[in-house]
């Protein structure tokens, strides 16, 4: 699947979410790593990096495949079979196991910290966890509002871009919940994460037809999914991160 995730914007509301749920220790913790450099904005450093060649192995960090049809049991088992950092779950479970380390150099620190943050949006962004061969939506060609598209980038930017709203406007519109759902939610294994949106990701691709003329009645239909998975990953990032540093 070709490495694209949420744009600009929805790495930017989800990271912002987060923000607001860091404990004040987390945020101590991050300011010495990332200096002045916002969550938000540390958000999209491993996309701005793929103009940068060295990196390219970052590519199948973005997302994970699986066979169609499987139970959540069955993708359990399918996680537990490789232990490799190449796709979106192993990255999470590497990252967050050597963030943990107060001795890991500063730069491996920057690097591993904005890598963290991003592939936590990439997998609430339902086409990043797809059943394999369908290249998460890339070659379902579609219409938005008239103009060429794709079923992946619809989602991954074109759904949030139409809603006309900053970055910090939309999370300030998104971020409501109790403190008992965030808790629920904090809670959710990884595997949970990706079992929802492989999940969504089904359903959109047996619903959309290829060249689908998609416009106001998709975004009425779908937005709120958009917006329960931007505010979802919000507030697990801010739970892992805070999970992280709570051992510094």
């Amino acid at each position: 699947m070709k490495a694209m995730c949420w744009g600009q914007l929805g790495h930017r509301i989800v990271g912002q979410i987060a923000d607001t749920y860091l404990t004040a220790k987390t945020k101590a913790e991050i300011k010495k790593i990332l200096g002045f450099e916002s969550v938000a904005m540390a958000s999209n450093w491993a996309d701005f990096v793929k103009s940068d060649s060295s990196f390219k192995y970052l590519d199948t960090w973005h997302y994970m495949d699986f066979e169609k049809d499987l139970t959540y049991d069955q993708m359990k088992e399918e996680l537990k079979k490789d232990t490799a950092v190449k796709d979106a779950y192993s990255a999470i479970m590497f990252l967050t196991k050597e963030l943990k380390k107060k001795s890991l150099p500063l730069n491996k620190k920057q690097m591993y910290l904005r890598l963290l943050i991003h592939i936590v949006g990439d997998v609430h962004q339902p086409l990043h966890v797809s059943p394999n061969g369908t290249a998460g939506g890339n070659t379902v060609k579609v219409q938005w509002f008239g103009q060429n598209s794709n079923l992946h980038r619809v989602w991954d930017s074109d759904l949030i871009e139409e809603q006309q709203l900053s970055y910090t406007e939309y999370a300030n519109y998104l971020n409501h919940s109790t403190v008992a759902e965030r808790k629920k939610l904090q809670s959710d294994p990884v595997s949970k994460w990706l079992y929802e949106s492989y999940t969504i990701a089904q359903n959109l691709l047996n619903e959309t037809g290829e060249n689908a003329k998609l416009s106001y009645r998709y975004n009425y239909d779908h937005i709120k999914i958009v917006n329960e998975q931007l505010l979802k990953g919000g507030i697990r990032l801010a739970g892992l991160l805070n999970n992280i540093f709570s051992k510094y």
